[in-house]
């Protein structure tokens, strides 16, 4: 496994038209093929990937890291916001990846044609889609349904669960040994404490709505989405949140899209094989 993790090589900030602050961070040639990362639950800008030719923009969501707060926010809400900054940074056509929780925020930006392609990578399904009614594990099931029933609470109880500790040990308890192996090398390891410190550093609330718009209803239809979508997936991976099919459901929904599963891999696709991920030639 050949694996690199390096901070980013520039940080920023953009004004958005309603006066909140939106941080961003890149990493790779300034004139490489712009790919836009959707980070996992809780990440800041700092943790990202590297790719050869690549130049990485990873965004921190509202709430989370140096983005400000937007309560009630919803995904469109954030593709809106990557659109500014899509223009902001003069970005031309950018790909989108979404990873684990980043997945539904990733494909939002695939919805509103902002992205001209996207990939998902270990993502996290729609859970509460009518299609997993029946076979989602009964504590997914459970804030599922609280998600419907009383979204407030169910964001209350998020963000009282959510801290950097508990989101690094949701990372590798549990995780197979081939996702271990990426977690647990030194580097890796400060990286992604560093991006959960950061991510949290203005509180829960960031973690916590991004949480409840992962396990509501999507408020687009996949169905529609027009660019090249590939959806990624391990089959090692033992995460709960992302797929219960590993990503069949979304491929069969969303137009042409391409669903690659390696039965050998883990969830941490996104570093294991990050070449082979943003060139897919779509």
């Amino acid at each position: 496994m050949t694996l690199k993790i390096a901070g980013p090589d520039r940080f920023g900030t953009i004004e958005l038209p309603d006066g909140r602050a939106l941080g961003w961070a890149e990493r790779g040639p300034s004139d490489g093929v712009p790919v836009l990362l959707c980070g996992g639950a809780g990440w800041s800008r700092w943790l990202g990937f590297d790719a050869p030719g690549v130049r990485l923009v990873t965004v921190d969501r509202p709430g989370l890291g140096a983005s400000s707060p937007q309560p009630g926010r919803t995904l469109l809400d954030w593709a809106d916001d990557v659109a500014h900054l899509v223009a902001e940074l003069g970005l031309d056509a950018p790909r989108v990846v979404g990873f684990s929780q980043g997945a539904p925020f990733a494909l939002a930006c695939a919805a509103r044609g902002i992205a001209s392609a996207a990939a998902v990578v270990s993502g996290g399904d729609e859970l509460a889609h009518p299609a997993f009614a029946e076979c989602l594990p009964p504590d997914i099931r459970g804030l599922v349904d609280l998600v419907a029933s009383d979204p407030a609470a169910a964001e209350a109880e998020f963000a009282a669960f959510g801290d950097p500790d508990t989101m690094w040990r949701l990372s590798v308890e549990g995780s197979p040994a081939v996702d271990r192996a990426v977690y647990l090398r030194p580097d890796f390891e400060a990286a992604f404490r560093r991006a959960l410190s950061e991510g949290f550093a203005q509180g829960a609330g960031g973690y916590a709505r991004d949480t409840v718009l992962h396990l509501s209803r999507w408020p687009f239809a996949v169905e529609d989405i027009a660019v090249p979508v590939d959806l990624w997936y391990g089959g090692q991976d033992t995460n709960p949140t992302h797929s219960p099919d590993f990503g069949a459901t979304l491929a069969g929904r969303i137009p042409g899209a391409r669903r690659h599963f390696l039965p050998e891999a883990g969830g941490a696709l996104l570093w294991t094989h990050a070449e082979q991920i943003v060139q897919v030639d779509a």
